[in-house]
């Protein structure tokens, strides 16, 4: 392994590290998911797993409301 794969994040996160990146709390993150509102979810048995670039995508500049939908 090289050190720009070492470097590099992980292609997948954990509920709990996008909850993290979104500076959301997980609990608002799973019913986002269960609406549909998160791009990229993956389940992997009965684990879920996130795209980190389709949530890095849907997220630009806009803060955690385009990722999670908007609520207003």
């Amino acid at each position: 392994m090289n050190q720009t794969e070492q470097e590099s994040p992980p292609e997948f996160l954990t509920v709990d590290e996008a909850a993290v990146l979104l500076r959301v709390n997980r609990k608002t993150l799973y019913e986002s998911i269960r609406l549909g509102q998160v791009p990229g979810v993956v389940r992997i048995g009965k684990a879920l797993r996130i795209r980190r670039a389709a949530l890095v995508e849907s997220t630009p500049g806009k803060g955690r409301d385009s990722a999670l939908g908007s609520r207003r």
